[in-house]
């Protein structure tokens, strides 16, 4: 055995020297606490001080470039300064956004956020769908023909890129892996049936859904974690909160009377063309290929432990009961 170091995948940075590295960063005051709060698919830390709390990001090992980071950054402040409901970045001492830590793995940025008022809710109410649906279409409003220096989401990332991902870790032959791909060319042509000039085209969050929304006592929303947003159709962002809404129902009632709220929010704000309407269900399904594709891309730095073939099959039963409730058929 020898001393030389042994290569790190991916390591936890100490809550406990971050405590140190923030208080000294930023103007946080005298006493600053971190805990860890999850290590997913980045690392995240509660910070708080005795009068605020704040969330700080840990990129995961080449997760997102430097230029990445800073156009997130940038799409955040423009929607801090039009009054938008985010948790948004704060600058530290010099004015800097981003952190850099010299990690065993590698160099590693962080960012720290300002902390959503409220909490998650995953039974969500009328009242809160309408405000989740006129926070999104204030968003839209701005981010409407706005453009970012990063992903473009097209039926070939979400489709294409995330299926040969998704492959290389649960293989070809499954029933559920040939639905996959059957389905994936099936909705790749319906990508290219669309009628882009009456398709609103910017800046979208792509991962809208409880989980990265707080919700107070008021229903106000603030929205968060734009680490996936990039440029594409804006109907995006409906297709998967409305997907994800679906998913979660507690009863066909309830579903009905949360979508009709949220549409009539997002419609007060920002009307949905009939072309967006008509195109959404497939969109949906084709951001829940997607992000089966980050599961399995990202699984070495993420520690899916649920990611099995049973996940698998409920993963694609889920779609599957969207599809039907759409009258979407994959024709043979």
């Amino acid at each position: 055995m020898t001393s030389q170091l042994t290569p790190v995948k991916e390591s936890t940075i100490s809550a406990e020297h971050l405590s140190s590295v923030l208080q000294h960063t930023y103007k946080l005051g005298e006493s600053v606490y971190c805990k860890i709060f999850r290590t997913a698919m980045n690392h995240l830390y509660v910070v708080t001080t005795p009068t605020t709390k704040y969330v700080f990001r840990i990129y995961t090992m080449d997760w997102r470039t430097r230029s990445e980071i800073s156009e997130e950054i940038r799409l955040l402040n423009h929607l801090k300064l039009n009054n938008i409901p985010v948790a948004f970045p704060i600058a530290d001492n010099q004015g800097n956004f981003i952190q850099s830590f010299n990690a065993p793995e590698g160099e590693r940025f962080g960012v720290l956020f300002s902390y959503a008022e409220g909490k998650k809710i995953s039974a969500l109410t009328p009242a809160a769908c309408l405000n989740i649906g006129k926070a999104m279409a204030s968003m839209h409003k701005l981010t409407k023909d706005f453009e970012l220096s990063r992903t473009d989401y097209s039926g070939h990332t979400l489709l294409i890129n995330s299926y040969q991902k998704s492959t290389k870790f649960y293989g070809t032959t499954s029933e559920e892996m040939l639905f996959v791909d059957k389905a994936s060319k099936y909705l790749i042509g319906q990508y290219t049936k669309v009628k882009t000039d009456e398709v609103r085209h910017g800046v979208i969050h792509l991962d809208i859904w409880f989980d990265n929304m707080h919700i107070n006592d008021d229903n106000q929303i603030t929205l968060f974690d734009f680490d996936f947003c990039g440029n594409g159709w804006l109907c995006h962002d409906l297709a998967y909160f409305m997907v994800q809404l679906y998913n979660s129902r507690k009863s066909d009632e309830t579903h009905t009377d949360n979508l009709k709220h949220f549409l009539k929010g997002y419609e007060s704000v920002s009307k949905i063309s009939q072309e967006e309407k008509r195109i959404i269900p497939f969109l949906a399904v084709s951001i829940w290929f997607f992000y089966l594709g980050v599961q399995c891309d990202r699984f070495d730095y993420w520690t899916n432990i649920y990611l099995t073939e049973d996940h698998l099959k409920r993963f694609i039963s889920l779609i599957k009961k969207w599809m039907e409730y759409n009258n979407i058929a994959i024709p043979d």
